[in-house]
């Protein structure tokens, strides 16, 4: 009996030092998977215990270690004196005998009775901290350095973790949003969101960037276009940065500007035929003619020198007309791109729902007129999509036509016939346009109008200029009505204009000196103007002579036979005067 329970205790005995071993295999195992080095001592100063690290450091094995004095493996050992004192000395600098730098803290053993049965020290290579250290200073300058450059952005920035919950915003975040950083950080990415779901939410599930979505954010409903991508560290997902660009302000720019267009335009078009002013027989003429064309929806094509009046007429006629309730719109078909006057006259659609991107102009006259002046300038593309609305009145938008009752009226400067030989203009749109033909005459040909369109511009400077000036002296009519005026009645009020300028104090007539001074080239001059002192009939002719040559190329566009035909000499004539005045 007494031999069977000796066999169990044997055996319970043996089981329990097994799980012992198993105990200290398990920790020696977690104790030799760490960075640091570790090295413990019993009561006597030996060495019990040393994980792999510290054989490494040591440049020792443990075989050669275990049951060792401390001071035979490190020489200036200060594990002894914690031992006997009991109290822990942490971050001390040490250099093992290999000269290798370590940083160590010792820890004295100490049982639940008090007793001191040991010591170890735990131990990390000095190059090793130097360069974690390094490491964290360098992620904390690019720290700083980042969040310098995310509050100096104009732009809201915010950054949520893998789950949605804010953890960074910026100034203009708070600024935009009208939220702070409190209200933010730690919060569901929702918190700012007046209309539409989370991007920030979107971009974590899907784990893409998603660009260009227009939402509405903050109390005060604010239209901004958001950006947001994920952040992957390590193909996981840590968060997701977001860029907000307020558009607002612009899209009230936007609306301000494009109602100051349709007053400025509604003011251009309160002219009527009581504006054009003159009696003589041409004038009436296509006075005339233009009330006739009102009175019907047929395109108008006005023809003109540059200042002789075509827009006043355009007004005139959409004032007189059944659509002067609507709106006049002018478009300068020369001073638009002619990238983009295709879009600017019959806007941009989506090309899948045919919503309307950007109207056009042709889409803000409905129902009422569009001036297109200098029409000849549009590219031919332009002219064919002109020609199509010509013929159907309606705008072909994508896959589908809206019908578009707006009255055309065209005006040119330049020779049509011309431009449709050279293959400029397309002959079908100049037949859709020329149905009524106005021809607007020059100033030069109507020089006896002068006296009443001078009157009628000096009362209008005159509310421009704030000025009072009552009256053009005989001899300075006299003098407006000599001159040929190249640039017609534009040119007459702008020489009026400074003519204003030049009256002496308290004057308010403008005499035929002011005149003088406001002309610049071309009128009827004294011999004294056209002989300056010191010059000779030769050297006058000359200057002339090259004027004329000057303006014929330019007229010609510098075409060399057309100049001779136009001056009337032989083109070897034409290219020996060129060569004398060194104009080619």
């Amino acid at each position: 009996m007494q031999s069977v329970l000796l066999i169990d205790l044997l055996k319970t005995n043996d089981q329990f030092f097994r799980r012992i071993q198993t105990e200290m295999d398990r920790q020696r195992l977690i104790l030799n998977s760490i960075d640091e080095g570790m090295i413990g001592i019993d009561q006597k100063g030996i060495v019990d215990f040393i994980n792999e690290s510290a054989c490494t450091m040591l440049e020792v094995s443990d075989f050669n270690t275990i049951g060792k004095s401390i001071f035979e493996i490190i020489p200036d050992s200060k594990l002894v004196r914690v031992l006997n004192s009991g109290k822990p000395e942490l971050n001390d600098e040490l250099v093992l005998p290999n000269g290798l730098a370590i940083i160590s803290s010792r820890y004295p053993l100490i049982s639940a009775t008090g007793e001191r049965f040991g010591a170890f020290a735990v131990f990390k290579d000095v190059s090793e901290v130097v360069k974690l250290a390094e490491e964290v200073t360098d992620l904390k300058s690019i720290k700083t350095m980042l969040e310098a450059i995310i509050q100096s952005s104009d732009d809201a920035i915010s950054v949520v973790d893998e789950k949605g919950n804010g953890v960074l915003v910026n100034r203009a975040y708070t600024r935009i949003t009208g939220l702070s950083e409190d209200e933010v950080i730690g919060k569901p990415a929702t918190v700012d969101i007046n209309e539409g779901e989370s991007i920030h939410m979107k971009v974590l599930e899907t784990q893409k960037p998603i660009r260009g979505v227009n939402m509405r954010i903050g109390e005060e409903n604010r239209d901004v276009i958001v950006n947001v991508a994920p952040i992957i560290v390590n193909k996981q997902m840590k968060g997701s940065v977001g860029v907000i660009h307020d558009i607002t302000e612009m899209r009230n720019l936007m609306k301000e500007l494009d109602w100051a267009k349709q007053i400025i335009r509604k003011l251009e078009s309160t002219f009527t035929f009581s504006d054009i002013h003159g009696n003589s027989p041409d004038i009436r003429l296509s006075i005339d003619q233009a009330k006739i064309a009102a009175k019907s929806d047929i395109p108008v094509l006005l023809r003109g020198e540059p200042g002789s009046g075509k827009e006043l007429f355009a007004n005139a006629i959409h004032s007189e007309s059944s659509r002067k309730s609507y709106k006049f719109i002018r478009v300068n078909c020369s001073a638009i791109d002619p990238s983009v006057i295709e879009r600017e006259l019959f806007g941009e659609y989506d090309q899948d729902s045919s919503k309307p991107v950007k109207s056009g102009l042709f889409d803000e006259a409905f129902s009422g007129s569009i001036f297109l002046d200098e029409v000849t300038d549009l590219p031919l593309g332009v002219q064919l999509r002109l020609l199509d609305h010509l013929k159907e009145r309606t705008i072909q938008m994508n896959e589908q036509r809206e019908f578009n009752p707006v009255r055309i009226i065209a005006a040119t400067s330049k020779n049509l016939e011309k431009a449709i030989h050279e293959g400029s203009f397309n002959i079908d749109l100049y037949y859709a346009l020329n149905r009524i033909t106005i021809q607007i005459p020059s100033l030069r040909n109507r020089k006896a109008d002068i006296p009443e369109i001078a009157v009628q511009l000096l009362k209008k400077l005159n509310q421009e200029f704030g000025m009072n000036v009552g009256e053009i002296s005989d001899e300075a009519m006299n003098r407006l009505q000599r001159y040929e005026w190249p640039g017609n009645v534009r040119e007459l009020e702008n020489v009026l204009s400074r003519a204003m300028i030049y009256i002496g104090p308290g004057s308010s007539i403008i005499q035929v000196e002011d005149i003088r001074r406001s002309l610049f080239t071309n009128e009827v001059k004294t011999t004294e103007e056209i002989l300056p002192e010191k010059s000779t009939l030769a050297s006058v002719m000359d200057d002339y002579e090259r004027s004329v040559l000057e303006k014929a190329l330019d007229e010609h566009n510098g075409n060399k036979s057309l100049t001779a035909n136009r001056l009337g000499i032989s083109l070897r004539s034409l290219y020996y005067k060129l060569e004398k005045f060194k104009l080619i």
